[in-house]
Parts: structure tokens; C-alpha cells; sequence
């Protein structure tokens, strides 16, 4: 029997990083790959990922933070594979709509320093360093499936906090119904935000319903497979809400909005048909272009594909099902 890891995940499903982050060839050995592997976001004199120096505050208390997380029990079975894919297999349209744009547009996209602008119907609104709000908590991991719309998935080691934790802090009233999500908009830094042939308009917006947000999977990732998050996945801030569709996952978080009206998030403008609200995880509600009834769990090739079922809810429906009780999720999709 494979183990079994935190929230339905099986260890035997965690994406090799050899898939996931593209820097480095299979180190030989179990332990060998744990200890001679050092990230260079967290071990150099300067960060060429972010374009500052690593002696900053916010880089300095990330890497202290990260460290000493609370790890999951089954996190050495990615620390034990290279860094090999994420950051050559990106959506993240403000550096292009290349699957390999962002690694390259984003190297010197600055992080630091980074703030977090909450509005709207709260009592705790206000600009925060991002260090401000992190500092007061401990980090943890959880390993996480991401199923793209595109009908691709991986298996990820995020670091972070649970979105509950720092929402409360910001006392939100009994009228915001919804948390409304931006992206940075800087299209001197984010060459896609100033492309002419854009499918999408900026800056990016994405939002949940109270009840999602404040659910036990919604995570805020400041990392992965144990170290700084790349600038390519989404740094310095992001979320993951692990039983939708990837886009909803905003990046470079620099906007928290306590609403009371649903918003129009930035797919459902594009292309309403296409992209609803909610963008649950539904083997049984196509995209108008292609199926949603399977997957193809990276790696994947034509001469070993990797083609499995899509699971409900991206098999988060013991934590989630309640929330969409009595919905039609063919319509609500």
C-alpha cells in the first residue's frame, strides 16, 4: 500500500522534481540527492531570481521561516529529487503565454521589498510589508495536486500558511461574502501585461467565496519543495486552492478585498463560456474545446504517456462536497 500523505494525496503521486523544477540533472542516492543539493535562491550571496541581495529582511526571514517549517511526513521524497521542471513549465500570462516565457521574462522581477494592500469590508484594512505578515507565522507544508485547465497535473510540496489564518487577522465583516485576489500590475517588469495580443486583461483578478477561502485546503504558498518560491510559480506570495482548476490560484499577490458582490475574475471576462467562478475540478463538465474526464500527470510523453482519470473535485471532495451542497456544478461551473 503507498502511503498515504496529507489531504488524499499518495506518495507514490508526488511529481518528481526532475518534472517539476528544470535546474539539475537526477542526483544518485537517496541521501546524497538530500544533501548535496543547496537552491541557489537560498544559498547565494545575491538571488539572481529576484535581482536583490539575499541579506534582505523579507529574503532573510523567508529562508528562516522555510527552514524551520512544520515539514509533512512524506516531504523527503521530493527534497530527495532534483529541481527539474516547474520553472521551465509555467502558466503565468504576465510573462508570456509560452509555457517557457515566465522562467525567462521573470529572472529579475523584483520581490523585495513586497506589499499586500487589504481593502473593503474589513476592520484590519491597510498596506502590509509582507514580512509583517508572515512573521507572526509558522510555516508549514502540505503536498497538494494542481490540475491545470488545460488538462495537465502535477503534484507539489507547497510552504506556507493556511489563507484562514491571515484572513481573520484582518476582521472581516458579516457582509463580505467574497475575497477578491490581484496580481501586480507592472508591465515594465511583466512584459505579457503590455502585449498587444494579450488573451487576457490586467491586472489579473481572481476571487473565492467566504466559505472557500475559509476553508482548511486554501493555502498561501511563499515557497515549494522546501525553499524560496521561484519568481516564475508566483513569488513572493500565491495562492492554492487545491480542488480548482490552476488559474484560480492567483499569483504575486499585491490585493486582498473583502467584497459583498460577486466580482468578474479575469477568465470569466475573457471568456465567460469557457471559464466560470467557481472552476471546480469536474471529470463531467468539459471545456468547450476538449474533456476534463482525464488528466496527463506530468512527466508525460507520447512514448510513455501518463494519463489518468480526473478525479472530482480534484480528489479533495471530502473536504470540500459540502460547500457546493445542493448547487448545480453543471451550471455553477
Amino acid at each position: 500500500m503507498p502511503k498515504k500523505l496529507s489531504r488524499n494525496t499518495h506518495e507514490n503521486e508526488v511529481t518528481d522534481e526532475s518534472v517539476y523544477l528544470s535546474r539539475r540533472s537526477l542526483l544518485k542516492g537517496f541521501g546524497g540527492s538530500i544533501l548535496g543539493y543547496h537552491s541557489p535562491l537560498l544559498y547565494s550571496d545575491k538571488s539572481s531570481s529576484t535581482g536583490n541581495e539575499f541579506g534582505s529582511e523579507l529574503h532573510q526571514m523567508l529562508f528562516q521561516k522555510i527552514k524551520s517549517r512544520l515539514k509533512e511526513d512524506a516531504i523527503k521524497l521530493a527534497e530527495s529529487t532534483p529541481f527539474n521542471y516547474a520553472s521551465s513549465y509555467n502558466n503565468f500570462y504576465e510573462f508570456g503565454s509560452g509555457k517557457s516565457d515566465p522562467k525567462k521574462n521573470a529572472k529579475k522581477f523584483i520581490t523585495d521589498p513586497w506589499e499586500v494592500s487589504v481593502q473593503g469590508e474589513c476592520d484590519g484594512a491597510g498596506t502590509y510589508h509582507l514580512e509583517d505578515l508572515v512573521r507572526p507565522h509558522l510555516l508549514e507544508e502540505r503536498i497538494y495536486r494542481l490540475r491545470c485547465v488545460e488538462a495537465w497535473s502535477m503534484v507539489i510540496p507547497w510552504v506556507g500558511l493556511p489563507l484562514l489564518s491571515l484572513l481573520k487577522r484582518f476582521k472581516p465583516r458579516s457582509n463580505a461574502k467574497y475575497v477578491k485576489f490581484e496580481t501586480l500590475y507592472d508591465p515594465i517588469q511583466m512584459p505579457g501585461q503590455k502585449s498587444l495580443f494579450s488573451a487576457i486583461e490586467y491586472p489579473y483578478v481572481e476571487a473565492l467565496r467566504m466559505d472557500e477561502a475559509t476553508n482548511e485546503l486554501s493555502f498561501l504558498a511563499l515557497g515549494m519543495y522546501g525553499k524560496i518560491l521561484p519568481n516564475q510559480n508566483g513569488a513572493p506570495i500565491r495562492l492554492v486552492v487545491p480542488w480548482k482548476y490552476g488559474f484560480k490560484s492567483i499569483k504575486s499577490i499585491v490585493k486582498i478585498e473583502f467584497v459583498e458582490e460577486r466580482p468578474v475574475t479575469t477568465w470569466m471576462k475573457s471568456n465567460p463560456r469557457e471559464y466560470g467562478f467557481y472552476s471546480n475540478v469536474n471529470p463531467s463538465v468539459d471545456h468547450p474545446r476538449w474533456s476534463q474526464a482525464t488528466e496527463r500527470r506530468l512527466p508525460s510523453s507520447i512514448f510513455s504517456p501518463n494519463i489518468r482519470p480526473t478525479e472530482m473535485f480534484n480528489g479533495y471532495g471530502d473536504e470540500v462536497a459540502y460547500l457546493y451542497r445542493g448547487m448545480d456544478l453543471k451550471k455553477f461551473y
